[in-house]
């Protein structure tokens, strides 16, 4: 089966940190994610997280760093490989769900929140413990180039 090629943006505010609230047909009632997605076909991977923290929240997104590159095997088969970045958003803009049916609501919460909420799954707090531990890469980790032929 094909990899899942996903992204996924932190964004933190003094100790408290931007989720999106959704609905995911393995849950039965909405989860919490990071503002994430699919990369899609021909996108480079840097465009693709600035365009879903947009999609997703309607802030516009100024990745920083790669916190890491995370490989989530699926019971169901499908298979993810999520890029993950911190960066920054404006302050004082208040994030909003551009599209109510694909995203429910925008929060900020803490990393325990999240935790003992409903996570869409376990990268989710992975990639937040990580970015408190001080996991940063330069974005120069993340190239893209397109084929010669």
């Amino acid at each position: 089966m094909p990899w899942n090629v996903t992204v996924a943006a932190i964004v933190e505010r003094a100790g408290r940190f931007l989720v999106v609230e959704e609905l995911d047909p393995g849950h039965p009632g909405p989860v919490w994610n990071q503002p994430a997605g699919h990369v899609d076909p021909g996108e480079a991977i840097l465009d693709a997280v600035v365009r879903e923290v947009r999609e997703e929240t309607g802030l516009p997104f100024t990745p920083e760093s790669l916190v890491g590159v995370y490989q989530l095997l699926s019971r169901s088969g499908r298979d993810f490989c999520r890029f993950c970045f911190a960066g920054t958003v404006p302050e004082g803009v208040e994030a909003h769900a551009e599209d109510p049916e694909e995203i429910l609501a925008c929060r900020w919460l803490t990393r325990d929140e999240i935790a003992a909420g409903r996570p869409r799954s376990s990268v989710v707090v992975r990639c937040i413990d990580d970015y408190l531990a001080g996991v940063r890469l330069p974005l120069g980790a993340v190239t893209h180039f397109h084929a010669d032929r």
